[in-house]
């Protein structure tokens, strides 16, 4: 961490598939195998494995570790930063498993994994909930009885807080930047879409909600819809909650509207060819993240920066360019040479006589979860 080198870096894909596969980076080189991965425990014995086994081995062994950070996904109302996992946090944060079912399990499971091999290991929790918990009342709550805020913490809590944490502090570093009297937009755009309205370092407001289907449409996620849609859907294609989850969740978005492309390259190339659902679904895609923009100066009284983060969001200035377009009345000049040679890399893409600075900075989720990591266990 002296110098935050990354000795190496990969994943497991596909659990509980029976293609599932890990991959990762060593000495320079990239190196994948398939190998059954039944559940998240197996998955992370895997890893060990790899990190101390092998011509590819970094560690001699694992007591080499000084700590392990977790991404925690819905820390609820209780984490508003990053905390060591203690058997009393554990226990807090599984009390919020019904608002992340799909998530919160998985990420326990990966903390016993670790505390079963090694019991005395210190474990940090970083919370993608955590970042979001400034917002004030009025921009969290739902206009829903608040007995339902009370009995079962219905309320906005916002996701990707990690990322947006990061970015929205880099770019003050990158361009030199004061925090008081900052007005930042950051718009994480992946697989999963978010943007949050970052005012003095805080944030004011965000898209995704109770749960991350709100907001943004994104891969496969229909973002913002009429609930009385989902209750007339419900109804006319007989679905149960689980059905209309499935649909929302994994059958919408660029996915639904382009009839079969979830990622935006695929969106392209549909376009290349012709395809008007492919069109339609870009369209519907940028349009989104510009009323986002929009609507979060409004809220913050102006904005100084607004920065594009993650793969869409680092990678396709189609994204950038369509989010931004009209946006001239708000002092926004894209400059179309620079955004269009931008990929993954820290730049500012405005125009040098934009009021508004418009950047890219790549996200490091993992760089403030070890650092954060290594804050606590000092």
């Amino acid at each position: 961490m002296d110098d935050r080198s990354v000795i190496t870096s990969g994943g497991i894909e596909k659990i509980g598939l029976p293609d599932s596969f890990i991959k990762y980076k060593a000495d320079g080189e990239k190196f994948q195998f398939e190998t059954p991965v039944p559940e998240h425990t197996a998955g992370v014995q895997l890893i060990f494995k790899v990190l101390t086994e092998g011509q590819h081995a970094v560690l001699r062994d694992l007591h080499e570790l000084t700590a392990v950070g977790h991404r925690m996904v819905h820390g609820g109302e209780k984490f508003q930063k990053s905390v060591l996992l203690t058997p009393e946090v554990m226990d807090q944060f599984a009390a919020c498993n019904d608002l992340a079912p799909l998530h919160n399990p998985a990420n326990i499971k990966g903390v016993n994994a670790v505390k079963a091999l090694l019991p005395d290991l210190p474990q940090v929790g970083v919370f993608d909930t955590a970042f979001h918990q400034t917002m004030p009342d009025y921009a969290y709550m739902y206009a829903l009885p608040y007995e339902l805020y009370k009995k079962h913490g219905v309320r906005r809590y916002g996701f990707h807080g990690t990322s947006h944490r990061y970015v929205s502090q880099r770019v003050l570093e990158f361009l030199g930047m004061p925090v008081e009297g900052s007005k930042i937009i950051t718009c994480h755009i992946g697989g999963g879409a978010s943007i949050a309205a970052v005012k003095n370092g805080k944030v004011v407001d965000t898209s995704m909600g109770l749960t991350p289907l709100e907001g943004l449409m994104m891969g496969t996620r229909s973002g913002d819809i009429d609930a009385g849609a989902v209750t007339f859907l419900m109804d006319k294609l007989g679905l149960d909650t689980k059905g209309i989850s499935n649909l929302l969740n994994k059958q919408s978005g660029l996915l639904g509207v382009s009839e079969g492309r979830s990622d935006f390259r695929d969106i392209l190339a549909g376009i290349a060819e012709g395809n008007d659902h492919a069109r339609l679904a870009k369209e519907m895609y940028t349009y989104r993240i510009k009323k986002y923009i929009g609507s979060y100066a409004a809220v913050m009284g102006g904005v100084d920066v607004i920065l594009f983060t993650a793969g869409a969001g680092e990678n396709q200035w189609e994204v950038r360019e369509g989010a931004t377009r009209g946006l001239e009345f708000l002092g926004v000049e894209l400059d179309d040479e620079k955004n269009r040679a931008c990929r993954a890399t820290e730049a500012v893409i405005s125009k040098e006589s934009s009021k508004v600075k418009v950047c890219v900075i790549p996200t490091d989720e993992e760089l403030m979860i070890a650092l954060d990591t290594l804050e606590l266990v000092k």
